[in-house]
C-alpha cells in the first residue's frame, strides 16, 4: 500500500510539472461537466424535511390520508388580529365585519366562510343576521346598551371569548384584542400547501388582504397566517445572502491578498475556491440529493479547506523557490510534502462529515454526504490542478505585464510573524506535560459544562427576529433587510391569547372501533387530564374527537340524540352498543363530512385533538401527550406538529452526539493506520488527536456560554469542528515528522511552527473571518452558525500552535531514545520513485525527491 501511494504521487508529480496544460485542460472539462448539475438544484425548506421517517410524523401523515379529503377544494385560513383600546366598542365590531366583507367580495380571495366576535354580537341582537352586510346593519343600529348585552350574555361561550385577549373584562365589556378569521376554499389546481418556501399560495392571498384592508379601512388589523409566514421565511433568506455574501467576498479576497501577495497566485487561488463549489452543487444536481437549509453551510466549508489548501500549496512552494530550486524541483518538493498532508486532511475531513450518515434525520444525511464529496474535490482541484496551474503560470510569468509584489513565504524564520507562531514551541521546552495536562483538565471542564447545552427546533428557527439590530436597519439600499412582523405577531398571540393560541396535540388509535365500548374507552382516556391540557369542565379535557361530534350533534338532533341515549348504558352521553348504527347515522348527516376527519372509513382508526396551554413547552406537551396516549386500550401515538417537532429536536441531539462519537473513533483509527502505513509511526495519530478534542470540548463550552443550542444549522458544529480543525493539526503533524528525521526535537518544532504556522495563520484569519461574517445574516441561526464556525476554526488553531507542540515533545520523549539528535529517514523495504520516474515510462523531470 505503501508504495501504491507513493506511485500515485509520483504520478501527480509528473504531470504537474511536465503535463501542466494537458490537467488544467482535463479539469476545466469536468468543471463544465459538473457545471450541467447546476440548473437540476431542487430546494427543500422549511420544517417538513426534518420530519421524514419519524414514527410522529408518519403517524401525521396517515392522519392526512385518511382523516382529510385528497380531492375536492383545499382549506386555507387567514387570521385577521384586531387591536385597540377596546375591540369590543362598536366603532371596532363594525371595522371588523367590515375588513371581512371586504375580502369575501373579491372572488381571488376564495372566501367559503368567516367567523368573528363581532359576527356572534351581531347574531345575538338578531339571529337571523346570517351574512356579513346583515350583520353589518344590525351593528350599525345597535344601541351600545344592546351591543354590551350581547357581550355579557356570551361571556362564558368559549367559542366567543376564545376569540378575545386575556384583558377581556365582561363587565366593562371590552377587551385589548381579537382574533376573526377568514377561510378560503382554494382550488385543486392551486393548491394550499402552508410550508415555508415561500411557495404557498396563501403568500399571495394574505398579502393581498393586508393591501385590502389597507386601502380600504383605517381599522388596526393584520391579516397573518401561513402564507404571512412562508414570505417572511423566503424574504429573511435572500436579506441575509444580500447583506453577507459582498461582506464576505471583501474579506476573503482582501486577506488572500494578503496571504498570497501576488496578483496570479490570487487569481489561481479564486478560480480553484470557484471550480470547487460548481463541481460540489452540480454533483447535488446530478446526484439529485435537495439543497436544504443546512447546506446554506456547504459553501463556507469548501472555501475554509479551499483557502487552508490553497495558502499551504502556495506558501510551501514559495519556501521551496526560496531555497534555490527551479519551478520544476520547488513544485515536486512541495507536491510529496503536501499531497500526503492534503490525503490525511481530507481522509479526516470527510469521516468527520460522513459521520452525519447515522443521523435519523435526512436533511443531515444529506448534508454529510454532500459536504464530504465536496471535500473530496477540493483535495483533488487544490491537490493536483492548483500546482499545475501554478507551475504553468510561473514559467509564463515574465510575459506577462503583470506586477509581482511579493513571492516570499509567510511566517520566515527570524521574523517578528516566526517567533510570536513559536511561543508555543517555548511551553514544550519548559513544560510539555503540564501543558498536555492542562489542555486535557480544560477539555474534561469544558465538556462536563456542555452537558448542559439545550436542544431546539421551531419554525421560529426559520423566521427573522423581532428586532432586527440598529446596525443592520442603517445599511443602504439594497442591502437594507425588509421590515419583518411574523415574530412579533406570533408572540403577541402567544401573550394576548394564552386560551386560543395555545397549541394542540393529536393521539391517533387503531383498532375495531365498532366494538363495545370503544367510545367509552377513548372518553375515559381523557379524564383527569395533564396540567398541560386546557381544562374544559368536570376534570375533563378540552378536545374534539368523534366522541365530541357525536355529543354535539346530538344537542342539535333530537332523533339522533333519542338513538345515542339507547344505547348509552351508564348515561355519560357517549354511546356503548350498536356503534356501526351510530357512525352510519353520523356519516349520513349534516356533520358526516367533519365526522370523517376524525373517524376513518373503514371505522378502524380515529384521531383526538387535546388543546394544550400556551405556556406549555414542547417537552412538556410531548410528555403529556405520551402518558395520556398510554391509557387508551388500543394501539396509540400521540403525534401533531408540537410531538413531530419535539421528535426532531431529541433526534437532532442525538445526531450531534452520535456522529461526533462516530468521527472520534472513527478519525483515530484513521490516523493510526495512515501514521502507521506511512511513517511507521502509528502512536503519531494519537498526539494529532490532542488538539481536536481540546477545540471540540472549547465549542461545545462555549455554545452554553453564549447561550446557543443544538438546532437545524448547529447540529453538525461538533463534527464539523473534527472535519475543519484536523486540517490544522495535521499539518503541523506532517511537517513536524518530516522535520525531525533531519534535526533534533525542537529545532524540528521550530522550524515546523514557523514555517506551517503562517500558512495556518493566514488561513484561519481568512477562513474564520469569511465565515464569521454570517453574523451580519438576519437570519438568527445562520448567525450562530456563522459564530460557532469561526469560533472552532480559532480554537483549533490556537491548540496546534500551543498544545500540539507539547503533545509532540511527550510523544517523541516516549518513542524515541534521543531528542538532541535527529529521527532519520525512514526504513522499510519500499522501493521509492521519483518524477524522475514516472509510471507510464517516460522521461521525468529531473526533480529528487
Amino acid at each position: 500500500m505503501i508504495v501504491d501511494f507513493q506511485r500515485f504521487i509520483d504520478w501527480a508529480d509528473y504531470n504537474i510539472v511536465n503535463r501542466p496544460k494537458k490537467v488544467m485542460l482535463v479539469f476545466l472539462v469536468v468543471t463544465l461537466v459538473f457545471s450541467a448539475g447546476l440548473g437540476s438544484i431542487s430546494t427543500e425548506s422549511g420544517t417538513q424535511q426534518f420530519a421524514e421517517d419519524i414514527p410522529a410524523a408518519n403517524a401525521l401523515d396517515r392522519i392526512e390520508n385518511e382523516f382529510i379529503p385528497v380531492f375536492g377544494p383545499e382549506p386555507g385560513s387567514t387570521q385577521l388580529v384586531q387591536r385597540s383600546t377596546n375591540v369590543l366598542s362598536k366603532q371596532s365590531l363594525l371595522a371588523m365585519l367590515r375588513s371581512q366583507a371586504a375580502l369575501e367580495e373579491r372572488d381571488d380571495m376564495h372566501v367559503s366562510e368567516t367567523s368573528s366576535a363581532a359576527a356572534t354580537i351581531a347574531q345575538t341582537i338578531d339571529p337571523s343576521a346570517t351574512t356579513l352586510d346583515e350583520q353589518i346593519s344590525v351593528l350599525e343600529h345597535a344601541t351600545p346598551t344592546e351591543i354590551r348585552r350581547a357581550i355579557r350574555d356570551n361571556a362564558d361561550n368559549p367559542e366567543f371569548t376564545g376569540t378575545l385577549s386575556n384583558d377581556f373584562n365582561r363587565k366593562a365589556a371590552s377587551a385589548s384584542a381579537t382574533i376573526g378569521v377568514v377561510t378560503h376554499d382554494l382550488p385543486q389546481d392551486v393548491g394550499g400547501g402552508t410550508g415555508q418556501s415561500g411557495e404557498s399560495p396563501m403568500t399571495s392571498i394574505q398579502n393581498q388582504a393586508q393591501r385590502i384592508i389597507d386601502a380600504e379601512l383605517s381599522a388596526d388589523v393584520t391579516a397573518f397566517g401561513s402564507g404571512t409566514i412562508a414570505d417572511e421565511f423566503s424574504t429573511v433568506i435572500s436579506d441575509s445572502l444580500l447583506i453577507v455574501t459582498p461582506a464576505a467576498v471583501i474579506l476573503i479576497v482582501g486577506f488572500l491578498i494578503v496571504a498570497y501577495r501576488d496578483l496570479l497566485d490570487l487569481f489561481l487561488g479564486v478560480i480553484s475556491l470557484l471550480m470547487a463549489v460548481i463541481w460540489t452543487f452540480g454533483f447535488l444536481g446530478l446526484a439529485g440529493i435537495p439543497f436544504n437549509n443546512i447546506m446554506i453551510s456547504v459553501p463556507p466549508l469548501l472555501l475554509a479547506v479551499g483557502i487552508d489548501f490553497g495558502i499551504h500549496a502556495i506558501n510551501r512552494y514559495r519556501e521551496d523557490r526560496a531555497t534555490g530550486l527551479d519551478v520544476e524541483e520547488a513544485m515536486t518538493v512541495a507536491t510529496d510534502q503536501l499531497l500526503v498532508a492534503f490525503f490525511i486532511v481530507t481522509g479526516t475531513t470527510v469521516i468527520g462529515f460522513l459521520s452525519n450518515l447515522v443521523s435519523a434525520l435526512p436533511p443531515i444525511r444529506d448534508f454529510g454526504l454532500v459536504a464530504g464529496g465536496g471535500i473530496i474535490f477540493t483535495f483533488l482541484i487544490f491537490g493536483i490542478f492548483l500546482p499545475a496551474a501554478k507551475v504553468w503560470l510561473d514559467r509564463n510569468r515574465d510575459s506577462w505585464p503583470v506586477p509581482t509584489f511579493s513571492q516570499k513565504p509567510l511566517g520566515e524564520e527570524g521574523s517578528s510573524l516566526g517567533q510570536v507562531l513559536s511561543v508555543g514551541v517555548l511551553f514544550a521546552r519548559k513544560a510539555p506535560v503540564i501543558v498536555l495536562v492542562a489542555g486535557l483538565i480544560f477539555s474534561a471542564g469544558a465538556a462536563g459544562y456542555a452537558t448542559g447545552v439545550d436542544t431546539s427546533f421551531s419554525q421560529e428557527d426559520f423566521l427573522p427576529p423581532e428586532e432586527v439590530s440598529p446596525f443592520l436597519k442603517s445599511l443602504p439600499e439594497p442591502f437594507a433587510p425588509s421590515e419583518y412582523s411574523v415574530v412579533a405577531t406570533l408572540n403577541f398571540l402567544e401573550d394576548e391569547f394564552t386560551r386560543s393560541q395555545g397549541g394542540s396535540v393529536t393521539i391517533y388509535v387503531e383498532g375495531r372501533l365498532e366494538n363495545d365500548a370503544a367510545l367509552e374507552r377513548i372518553y375515559r382516556a381523557g379524564k383527569n387530564p395533564p396540567e398541560e391540557f386546557v381544562s374544559a369542565t368536570d376534570r375533563r379535557p378540552e378536545s374534539t374527537s368523534i366522541v365530541t361530534i357525536i355529543q354535539d350533534y346530538a344537542d342539535q338532533n333530537p332523533e339522533f340524540a333519542a338513538l345515542v341515549e339507547r344505547n348509552d348504558r351508564n348515561d355519560n352521553g357517549v354511546p356503548d352498543d350498536n356503534l356501526a348504527t351510530i357512525y352510519r347515522e353520523l356519516e349520513q348527516s349534516p356533520v358526516g363530512d367533519r365526522a370523517s376527519q376524525y373517524l376513518a372509513g373503514d371505522h378502524r382508526s380515529a384521531r383526538i385533538v387535546y388543546s394544550t396551554t400556551a405556556d406549555a413547552s414542547d417537552r412538556e406537551a410531548t410528555a403529556a401527550a405520551r402518558e395520556v396516549a398510554k391509557r387508551f386500550r388500543y394501539d396509540a401515538t400521540a403525534t401533531g406538529n408540537t410531538i413531530v417537532f419535539q421528535q426532531v429536536s431529541d433526534l437532532i441531539f442525538e445526531s450531534a452526539i452520535t456522529s461526533l462519537s462516530i468521527a472520534l473513533g472513527a478519525t483515530v483509527v484513521f490516523l493510526v493506520f495512515v501514521y502507521w502505513i506511512l511513517e511507521g509511526l502509528p502512536s503519531l495519530g494519537v498526539a494529532n488527536l490532542v488538539p481536536i478534542v481540546v477545540a471540540v470540548a472549547a465549542v461545545a463550552g462555549t455554545m452554553r456560554v453564549l447561550g446557543i443550542s443544538f438546532n437545524s444549522f448547529t447540529a453538525t458544529i461538533l463534527s464539523l469542528t473534527i472535519g475543519l480543525g484536523i486540517d490544522y493539526s495535521v499539518h503541523v503533524v506532517h511537517r513536524f515528522i518530516d522535520e525531525r528525521r533531519e534535526r533534533p526535537l525542537f529545532e524540528a518544532l521550530e522550524r515546523t511552527v514557523v514555517g506551517t504556522g503562517g500558512a495556518l495563520l493566514g488561513s484561519m484569519a481568512t477562513t474564520s473571518f469569511g465565515i464569521g461574517v454570517l453574523v451580519l445574516a438576519v437570519l438568527a441561526v445562520l448567525g450562530q452558525f456563522g459564530v460557532l464556525t469561526a469560533i472552532s476554526i480559532i480554537y483549533s488553531f490556537l491548540a496546534s500552535l500551543l498544545i500540539l507542540p507539547s503533545a509532540l515533545a511527550v510523544w517523541d520523549y516516549i518513542v524515541n531514545d534521543d531528542p538532541n539528535t535527529a529521527l532519520g529517514p525512514r526504513t522499510d523495504d519500499r522501493t521509492a520513485t521519483t518524477a524522475d520516474e514516472p509510471l507510464d515510462g517516460t522521461e521525468g523531470a529531473g526533480g529528487t525527491v
